[in-house]
């Protein structure tokens, strides 16, 4: 409370205000003031810290802002099981006119990262929210969607204000039970607070992407690899609504050996349609310098009767690069021939499929066999039969395989087509497996493709990761860069991480841009030899600059795998790429816009479950059949027994088939990220703490008459003692001049020089400062005249009197005031 007695701000503000705390012990009924009061967010940077902030205003020529008290409006923010209030200031720029809020982006921008960071608040038009409940949003899991977060944070604050409600009730009933002569009655606790809808927590979330837009931009355009993958879904574009629902068609995305995605476009038609996308992906790779791609796995396109394909002139700048097909999705098109997938043969005939084609690595499999036998002996189990113990899972992981050759792969395929299509290719029902006209016309068009199949020549498809102990023996663990398994995972997770049904243009391209930025931060370890730091963080202005603060006092990275990016290149990514083919305009992204808070805001119903990756390989399919003969008795049901007598007489060829000559050396991969050219420029303001602009005191306020202040001591030099002698007098100064005069006393036995300011004597009372009218006469706010006798106009006792409005005289105008104070 002020002199005057109203409130006024403290000159030593804190950034938190807790509530007072309820009393250990209650003489007087208790309140629920104490009980259920919020604590106090005071986001005042210009007077807390006083940082240095200029105007947004480009005509003001970054003219510094000064502080214009308490905005008037105070929010209620959203925590994670709390709610508190928040006030901030108004920030004045005297060339402009121009009123800032501090929680404004303008002026959020302007900060240095550490007292950035401090204001962990997302501001919208009417709630405002913590930033802790939209981190609960960002990783799109199974099973986490925005339904529920909803409910987490209902239980939360629910949970909050309950045991708020038994503390107080609790002491109003002890208090109530002691003895006392008048009743006493207690007030009933307030409402709980009302937790927003999912809409709500979705266009805060869309609020909080836009504030990082050009980071994610340039890490999406800043991955490159060796090998490509390239795929097309429609899964994904029945969610796009609004005035460009139904204008997709298909939603490409291209990946690297790694799982990381290089870019991903909406289009309007997948042939032609990628051209531009191709074009920019050729120029990405110039311009950083990097090696071109090798390889291009795709699902369909990959040969053609002419000598160049219509995929080889897209990608004209990489004359060297070998397109491959998916050999996954040429297993499937075989399938197409059997009757049914759930035929009790199907399984055998997948596994044969894939034996025809692959053959494993010979040391990788007997290391992998040592270690399973050595690990069944630890258990106590026999490992005579060590293959049957072997995991799909297992093989993957561990061991290489290598296509067989074309014309190896056409002998063991129509050997095994012959072999199947007989009585020997029918289940215990007698149906068979294949529908024969079916078969041999998909084997008459499959048979040129399988050349499509095999493996690029000197091509290294496994990078080692990691090792592993099993059994005590040390075995790699390896990734495969053959195939588009890895795109499949991502455009499942990419459909989960849209949330809801349907999503407008702006909100689908934010979550599709922060979809793909966060698969490829998780996979950027994946790239790198070294061991990850264990630190899980998204934001790169933040890991950039606690590095560089890193590197400069202790000599090391504290996140040596993150490396800045590359300038954004400018491509168009998402429903950008889409637009300019049906020539609509993507909508403001600026998070200030108003247009821009009413389009976030549009959601529909949200009821989605998350997602989860597809890790495995799937053209490994290991299905082991025994060849002995059957048992006298055996039981139907049993699955093995089945096998068993199907196949009685049938000659298979192995399903796990070794490799005579060693497979290529595994890829090494880099110890520490390869530095952009160009970096990403990150936007970190230098810390301007109390650098902003103080308010001088004018000199007509100074005391009047000769005053003297000591202002520092300093010890003096030898030659400054003898320079100024004990009995110095102070020089004469003229009258009108102010003058620092030393002054030397002695303490202890030392000289000491003192500085003291001298002020110039004045004769007689203060001059006033000269008046300089600006305007002929005020204005009348009636009639617009100057308010002057010769228009006719009066004032008394602050009332004016205007002729064009008054229907009484001067005189007789001035008579009833005059009687009426």
């Amino acid at each position: 409370m002020g002199a005057t007695g109203k409130l006024e701000l403290q000159d030593h503000l804190k950034l938190w205000y807790d509530p007072p705390q309820p009393s250990n012990l209650y003489h007087q009924a208790p309140s629920p003031s104490c009980f259920f009061a919020h604590a106090l967010l005071v986001w005042m940077p210009y007077k807390l810290w006083k940082v240095k902030v200029v105007c947004p205003n480009a005509s003001c020529g970054g003219h510094q802002l000064t502080g214009a008290g308490l905005h008037k409006r105070a929010r209620r923010v959203m925590d994670v099981d709390r709610i508190y209030n928040m006030v901030t200031e108004t920030l004045w720029c005297t060339k402009c006119k121009g009123s800032h809020v501090s929680w404004s982006q303008a002026i959020l921008q302007q900060l240095d990262l550490g007292h950035r960071a401090e204001f962990r608040v997302i501001v919208t038009q009417k709630y405002a929210c913590d930033v802790r409940v939209i981190r609960l949003l960002r990783e799109r899991g199974l099973g986490n969607s925005p339904t529920r977060v909803l409910k987490q944070l209902w239980e939360n604050h629910t949970e909050q204000w309950l045991q708020r409600v038994a503390r107080y009730t609790g002491n109003c009933v002890a208090f109530l039970q002691r003895p006392g002569l008048l009743p006493v009655t207690f007030p009933e606790p307030p409402e709980r607070a009302v937790v927003p809808s999912c809409t709500w927590l979705l266009s805060v979330y869309s609020q909080d992407i836009l504030t990082r837009l050009k980071d994610i931009k340039a890490n999406i355009t800043s991955t490159y690899g060796s090998i490509l993958k390239m795929d097309s879904t429609k899964k994904i574009i029945k969610k796009l609504a609004g005035t460009a629902k139904g204008t997709a068609l298909w939603l490409t995305s291209v990946g690297n050996e790694y799982g990381q995605i290089l870019m991903s476009v909406l289009t309007a038609q997948e042939g032609a349609g990628l051209d531009q996308m191709a074009h920019d992906l050729v120029k990405r790779y110039a311009q950083a310098g990097v090696d071109p791609p090798v390889a291009l796995y795709v699902d369909c396109g990959c040969c053609a009767e002419a000598e160049t394909t219509k995929l080889q002139a897209r990608f004209s700048g990489w004359p060297d690069l070998v397109v491959r097909l998916d050999i996954y999705h040429f297993m499937r098109r075989i399938a197409l021939a059997c009757t049914t997938n759930a035929h009790q043969l199907y399984p055998v005939f997948m596994a044969q499929l894939s034996a025809c084609i692959f053959e494993w690595d010979a040391g990788d499999l007997a290391l992998l066999r040592q270690a399973k036998a050595q690990q069944l002996q630890i258990q106590g189990l026999s490992s005579v039969d060590v293959d049957r113990h072997l995991t799909r899972k297992e093989r993957a992981l561990h061991c290489r395989r290598r296509t067989r050759g074309e014309d190896t792969t056409i002998r063991l395929l129509e050997e095994l087509f012959t072999t199947l299509r007989g009585p020997c290719g029918k289940n215990s029902l007698g149906v068979p497996l294949f529908d024969v006209e079916r078969l041999d016309e998909i084997w008459r068009v499959q048979r040129e493709h399988v050349k499509c199949i095999q493996d690029p020549p000197g091509v290294a498809l496994y990078c080692k990761t990691g090792e592993l102990t099993k059994g005590g023996v040390r075995l790699p663990v390896l990734r495969c860069a053959r195939g588009s398994s890895s795109l499949e995972s991502f455009h499942l997770h990419l459909n989960r991480f849209i949330p809801g049904t349907s999503a407008n243009s702006l909100n689908f391209q934010l979550y599709l841009l922060e979809g793909l930025h966060r698969w490829n931060q998780d996979r950027r370890v994946a790239a790198l030899a070294t061991k990850p730091s264990g630190l899980c963080c998204y934001s790169g202005n933040l890991l950039h600059s606690v590095n560089r603060n890193y590197q400069q006092l202790f000599g090391r990275k504290l996140v040596p795998e993150f490396c800045p990016p590359s300038q954004y290149t400018g491509e168009l990514i998402g429903v950008q790429y889409l637009f300019r083919q049906t020539g609509q305009a993507l909508q403001d992204m600026n998070p200030d816009s108003e247009e821009t808070a009413h389009l976030i805001e549009e959601h529909d119903a949200v009821a989605d479950e998350g997602f989860f990756d597809l890790t495995e390989d799937p053209t490994v399919i290991i299905h082991e059949v025994s060849t002995s003969p059957a048992p006298d008795t055996y039981q139907v049901a049993s699955c093995t027994s089945s096998f068993t007598v199907l196949l009685q007489g049938t000659a298979l060829p192995p399903v796990v088939s070794v490799s005579e000559e060693p497979l290529q050396e595994v890829k090494v991969l880099p110890a520490e990220p390869v530095p952009a050219q160009q970096e990403h420029q990150y936007h970190l303001p230098e810390n301007t703490e109390g650098q902003a602009k103080q308010r001088q005191t004018p000199h007509s306020i100074l005391p009047k008459g000769t005053t003297k202040r000591q202002l520092f001591v300093v010890p003096p030099t030898a030659a400054a003692v003898t320079a100024v002698p004990a009995a110095t007098k102070a020089p004469a100064a003229p009258a009108t001049t102010a003058s620092f005069v030393p002054q030397v006393i002695t303490q202890a036995g030392q000289p000491v020089v003192f500085f003291q300011y001298v002020l110039p004597e004045t004769s007689g009372a203060t001059q006033k400062r000269p008046y300089k009218r600006t305007v002929q006469a005020n204005t009348c706010k009636k009639c617009g005249q100057f308010r002057t006798a010769e228009t006719g106009h009066s004032q008394f006792r602050g009332r004016v009197y205007c002729p064009n409005f008054e229907a009484l005289t001067k005189q007789q105008w001035l008579e009833e005031m005059r009687k009426s104070k």
